[in-house]
């Protein structure tokens, strides 16, 4: 039990903090394949050498009940800095009965589907259908891309080896929030780029990224684009990467309690790819399957996902094994001060409520995460995943 204590904890810590160090101190060693920010950049805006715009960009918005924020979304992408000949913007419409369609036409879609509703990644498929663009992008209905984002998206895809690209979200929080969502968000931005220059990244951003429109047909995407795009893409033999100066902003959801009822959707959806992502709804070619991947890369998948995933789980082993460890210890034995600071962290968690001193905050914020991914699992073993959704508390 004292083994087995030490091991669950270390597993939690190298795939919450190691992994992390492992990645700096690799890259500052010039191992993997390191990129720069201006790797694939345009040679001249506006000019016959610029291979940027030379590419025919389609732009895919899923949107379901969105009057009150399609309208500006759309206008923002119609204002990239993209060539406009190039760029075509497909709104596909999940089921919306109210003027999300009208007010998507009148903000400048080039096509505007009115679908049955299907759920988000439907909705995309059938905008893709409709897509003339070499690289598909896509976008939340809610998510406001900075003016030259696309084109710092799209600037990846001049590299050949590249099939799958993401940018980056800012969330913006409304007065008043409690929500942690920016901290954590912020580590795992810097997690992402450091796998990005290792070799691929693990997961992607729902809210911006692109595909090469050529390997969309080989990709399976009913449900988690942004985890189940990017490991697929390294096992078709492509580059997953990310593109920081590909900007954008979303509301933040701004209670801690609107975002555990998000996260644990988002978990629902995630375990769906997790357990039936490969071939005919199997593990084969999904995330948990290790064969035909690059070491590098498993290893960023095991590190990063695996044990993230097993999280909630690693935490109650840990806990059993460390209150039996620490009954046969002696008073300042390493069990009883570790099992003091894992149930410290619980206590400041429950204590974030009556003092929201940020460290208790960032320690609610991190349990109920860690806990939205066991409930998730409960959700879909119980219900299933729904292929409907709706727009998170407070982000419209």
């Amino acid at each position: 039990m004292r083994a087995l204590h030490l091991f669950s904890l270390g597993l939690l810590a190298w795939t919450h903090a190691g992994w992390h160090v492992a990645l700096r101190i690799a890259r500052r060693a010039g191992l993997g394949r390191v990129t720069d920010d201006r790797e694939a950049a345009p040679v001249g805006p506006g000019t016959g050498d610029d291979p940027v715009s030379a590419l025919r960009v389609t732009l895919v918005v899923a949107a379901y009940a969105e009057e009150d924020a399609i309208g500006r979304t759309v206008e923002r992408l119609r204002a990239q800095s993209h060539p406009a000949d190039r760029l075509q913007i497909v709104v596909a419409c999940d089921g919306s009965t109210d003027r999300t369609a009208e007010r998507a036409r009148a903000a400048g879609a080039d096509v505007v589907l009115e679908l049955p509703r299907g759920g988000k990644h439907a909705a995309q498929a059938a905008g893709v259908a409709h897509a003339t663009g070499e690289v598909l992008a896509f976008s939340d209905a809610n998510t406001l891309w900075e003016p030259d984002a696309l084109r710092e998206l799209v600037a990846a895809f001049v590299d050949p080896r590249v099939g799958y690209a993401c940018g980056r979200v800012h969330f913006v929080a409304p007065d008043g929030a409690t929500n942690q969502e920016g901290a954590y968000w912020r580590l795992e931005m810097a997690m992402r780029r450091l796998e990005s220059d290792a070799w691929s990244v693990t997961a992607g951003n729902g809210a911006i990224y692109a595909v090469r429109a050529s390997l969309w047909p080989r990709l399976r995407t009913a449900f988690g684009h942004d985890l189940a795009l990017p490991h697929q893409t390294v096992r078709a033999g492509m580059l997953a990467l990310d593109r920081p100066s590909a900007r954008a902003s979303e509301p933040m959801v701004p209670t801690v309690t609107g975002e555990w009822r998000r996260k644990r959707r988002m978990m629902n959806q995630m375990w769906r790819v997790v357990l039936r992502g490969g071939r005919d709804g199997g593990l084969v070619g999904g995330v948990l399957d290790p064969r035909g991947l690059p070491p590098t890369y498993l290893a960023a998948l095991v590190s990063h996902r695996w044990l993230r995933y097993a999280s909630p789980f690693l935490h109650v082993v840990a806990l059993a094994a460390g209150v039996v460890a620490a009954r046969r210890g002696r008073p300042l034995s390493p069990h009883r001060l570790l099992l003091a600071a894992h149930l410290a962290l619980f206590a400041g968690a429950a204590a974030a409520g009556a003092r929201p001193a940020r460290p208790l905050l960032l320690a609610r914020y991190y349990v109920l995460m860690t806990a939205s991914i066991a409930a998730g699992l409960e959700d879909h073993l119980r219900h299933g995943t729904p292929a409907g959704w709706e727009p998170a508390e407070g982000t419209r």
